[in-house]
């Protein structure tokens, strides 16, 4: 059930507070390198409930008339076509995104940076298109023994080989659609190029995971390995903030591991390190806002679980390998959490077996579990959803939401007009046809009001859903977990 945990408001006004303090630390410039999803921290928002999925993009806000935003992408990952898997769109389309919701803020995005370029054919493709756009581009190249070859990172060889992006404000927002586009390579080069034009300017690294000051096996830190399982992230004490303040406190490897290199790599542009340790370059509040240690530690716990279910259905699909579905099960027994602690798994699987067909639980935010059945006319996404606004209604369960006589004809347009072979409605269908007998169903329009309860509960199917009806749930704001299989033999799932 869901319970805040989180003060998104505390979050909102600490954490700015806490940039500009770094902003004036350096003097008035600042490269910020921003990880995780801007706009849609949805891990966030699950493992830190009261956490609103926007919070990044509305602290920026609040700093908007002293920030830019520089978005870094990868030329390999343009020529690779690699696809964000949380919104299905590729990488290349979410930058385009990313601006159109920068700007919906009011933030100015001054650039788009092409790093590991190597005259890839899409990438000169996608910075024509760009620049078609009306946005500035630049381009960062590979160097030989990045980042420990310093001598030559440090050189006119090295950084100064990359494009100088000219920046106008003194906070800088560097972001990217995900992982492994060179976020900080952006923000060093710079570094290196404002220090050789005479101009001071400093780093700092604003990711909300693992969360410094909770402990290393904390449920929200233990959470976090599991939404990383594919980079193999590993939590750990910080040993370099251990040995200068004698204060523990929790970063990752790949920080960890960097943090000798990056210390050298600032000495030799600024003369000296800020820095004493991987914590000490981050600027997260996230662990002073929660308020119920409790609702989160179980909201993380869930999490845990779910991605758990997520990464079994990835191999499934071949976009995984066993490995991380082992470091998964090694994160749960960690948390203490295992399948049986997910209550709408058994209530599928019950109803499945029941049925021999599809099933899909629905576990309300009081408690009570609603399932779906495969029936003729409705998928089982489709049933289980309308059974769960009946609940929400109070509406007898031997009542029709839609009359046959509505989804006949929908079928038929399906099958002999639009060529479907299934002539069962989705949920995006269901939910259009439920909307239009809300027009003269009393019954159909309590149930559409219900929908926005919907947010936060817990749904399990039996098989794998068709991607219609996985968007459907995403954007209705549920936690969705499948098992791994698919309905049928067939080849091709689409």
């Amino acid at each position: 059930m869901f319970k805040v945990g989180f003060d998104n408001d505390a979050y909102l006004r600490t954490q700015s507070e806490k940039i500009a303090e770094r902003i004036a630390k350096f003097g008035g410039k600042l490269y910020l390198e921003f990880g995780g999803k801007l706009f849609d921290d949805h891990h966030a928002s699950r493992v830190l409930p009261g956490f609103a999925p926007d919070s990044k993009i509305r602290m920026l806000e609040k700093l908007k008339d002293k920030a830019e935003v520089i978005i870094a992408i990868n030329a390999n990952d343009i020529e690779k076509n690699k696809v964000r898997g949380d919104l299905g769109i590729t990488y290349d389309q979410d930058v385009l995104r990313l601006i159109d919701a920068f700007r919906g803020y009011g933030l100015f995005v001054s650039s788009v940076v092409l790093t590991r370029w190597q005259d890839q054919p899409s990438a000169i493709a996608y910075q024509k298109k760009l620049e078609t756009l009306g946005l500035k581009v630049y381009r960062h190249y590979p160097i030989a023994g990045y980042p420990n070859n310093i001598p030559l990172v440090v050189s006119d060889d090295g950084y100064g080989k990359n494009e100088f992006v000219e920046t106008s404000r003194e906070l800088v927002v560097v972001t990217a659609p995900g992982p492994g586009s060179g976020k900080m390579a952006v923000c060093l080069s710079q570094i290196y190029h404002e220090n050789t034009r005479g101009v001071k300017a400093g780093y700092a690294k604003f990711e909300t995971f693992p969360i410094w000051n909770i402990p290393l096996k904390h449920p929200v830190n233990l959470a976090y390995e599991a939404a990383t399982a594919d980079l193999n992230d590993v939590n750990m004490i910080d040993p370099f903030h251990l040995e200068a303040y004698g204060k523990t406190t929790i970063n990752y490897n790949r920080d960890v591991e960097i943090f000798p290199v990056l210390n050298a790599l600032f000495e030799r542009i600024l003369g000296e390190s800020p820095y004493k340790s991987p914590t000490d370059m981050g600027v997260n509040m996230a662990g002073n806002c929660i308020i119920d240690d409790a609702a989160v530690c179980e909201a993380a716990n869930q999490e845990i679980v779910r991605r758990y279910y997520n990464t079994l259905c990835d191999v499934r699909k071949g976009n995984a390998d066993q490995d991380q579905v082992y470091k998964l099960q090694l994160v749960m027994e960690q948390a203490h959490v295992s399948p049986a602690d997910r209550k709408v798994v058994e209530a599928a699987l019950a109803k499945a077996d029941a049925t021999k067909e599809p099933a899909v639980a629905i576990e309300l935010n009081d408690g009570r579990i609603v399932t779906g059945k495969t029936s003729k006319l409705l998928g089982a996404s489709a049933a289980a959803l309308f059974n769960a606004l009946k609940q929400l209604a109070n509406i007898p369960d031997d009542v029709k939401l839609i009359s046959p006589m509505v989804i006949e004809p929908i079928q038929k347009l399906k099958t002999e007009r639009l060529g479907n072979s299934n002539p069962r409605l989705h949920t995006d269908e269901a939910l259009i046809a439920l909307s239009i007998c809300a027009l003269t169903d009393e019954n159909a329009k309590l149930a559409m009001e219900k929908l926005a309860e919907l947010k936060h509960c817990e749904v399990h199917a039996s098989v794998i859903l068709p991607q219609v009806d996985v968007n459907v749930f995403r954007k209705l704001g549920v936690n969705l977990t499948t098992e791994p299989q698919y309905r049928s033999k067939k080849l091709y799932h689409g």
